[in-house]
């Protein structure tokens, strides 16, 4: 499942998370990583552990988000399934660039769970208009309920932010594009396959396209089965939306267990939730050197600058550097357990 290309992106996404924390502590003055796991220490426990429960739900919620669609169409799994299958998301789509990987991942699982590659493939992209319109709902929220903390942001960060938000529309548009107008996709797949032809790199190209318009057939048939199921699409919305808040919230609670002021904890949601519509504007597996950049820049306006830079690194190491590892762990452990099962057939 993990080849040389994904090896080498482990590598470089390693390279720039320890290039990223370093960057940020030379920035913290004196700051150091004891300072910080001493501030771990005295942390107020009840929020640590809500903090962790957060960045837990941006997992759990991506996986019921995945059941509930499926569930809708006649393909019942498990909660660990459905954790299983987001775990492999978040991890893949941590490692490689613009989340490229995460979907693949996430589609192996869910075929080796017997569902049809046509049907996986639709469920994936709806998820992924859910996932978009989410955090395009949680941009929305922020504009109108506090849109001067836009402005808290220097000029370049609000740029990143803009060019983030222009991002998820186009994407939006795209993902939609895809599911309402199917011959899109199966227009993308065949000029695909062509070109591997071309290259050598498959034989008996027609024979391929004409089994992808089989397919095609089973992926419009899912569609229009989503489409009659208007409450599956809420939940999948629902869940998705609840997703993005879960994860921003990681630092919230985490500036609350630091000693943090209840007044400023929405200012502190709000400001989280503008950097993660800023870190799409760059194809950098978890927007990694962008994302810290509009947290330290967004913190600041609220705290003081070490308070700023400590918040950013502890939120930021819980809610992407070790969601990605409970995610690798996780994934390991439903690969081998593929290949037991596997086995014993």
């Amino acid at each position: 499942m993990i080849d040389k290309k994904k090896l080498i992106w482990i590598f470089i996404s390693a390279l720039l998370a320890i290039l990223t924390v370093l960057a940020v502590l030379s920035q913290a003055g004196s700051m150091s990583i004891q300072d910080l796991k001493d501030a771990l220490v005295h942390a107020h426990k009840g929020w640590l552990f809500l903090a962790v429960c957060a960045m837990l739900g941006f997992i759990v919620f991506e996986g019921e988000a995945i059941r509930s669609i499926l569930r809708n169409i006649n393909y019942k799994r498990s909660f660990g399934q459905g954790f299983v299958f987001a775990a492999a998301d978040v991890y893949f789509s941590a490692i490689t660039p613009s989340a490229s990987g995460g979907q693949p991942a996430s589609a192996f699982f869910m075929m080796k769970s017997k569902i049809p590659g046509a049907t996986v493939t639709a469920v994936l992209i709806m998820n992924l208009v859910m996932y978009t319109l989410g955090i395009i709902t949680v941009g929305l929220i922020c504009i109108f309920t506090a849109p001067g903390i836009f402005l808290n942001f220097n000029i370049l960060s609000r740029i990143l932010i803009l060019l983030g938000y222009i991002v998820l529309i186009l994407l939006a548009v795209v993902f939609i594009m895809l599911l309402t107008r199917g011959e899109i996709l199966r227009n993308i797949a065949t000029k695909a396959l062509r070109l591997l032809a071309k290259l050598k790199l498959i034989r008996n190209p027609e024979a391929k396209i004409e089994k992808l318009n089989h397919k095609m057939l089973d992926y419009k048939d899912c569609v229009e089965q989503m489409r009659g199921h208007k409450k599956a699409l809420i939940s999948a919305y629902l869940w998705n939306l609840a997703q993005r808040v879960s994860q921003i919230c990681v630092s919230v609670f985490m500036y609350m267990a630091l000693g943090g002021k209840m007044k400023h904890a929405y200012a502190i949601w709000v400001t989280q939730s503008m950097v993660a519509i800023g870190s799409n504007c760059v194809p950098i597996p978890g927007g990694m050197g962008v994302t810290d950049y509009l947290m330290v820049d967004g913190f600041k306006e609220i705290m003081e600058k070490a308070a700023a830079f400590q918040l950013e690194l502890l939120s930021r190491s819980l809610s992407f550097y070790v969601c990605i590892l409970v995610s690798a762990i996780t994934v390991l452990v439903g690969y081998i357990s593929i290949k037991r099962r596997e086995r014993m057939e």
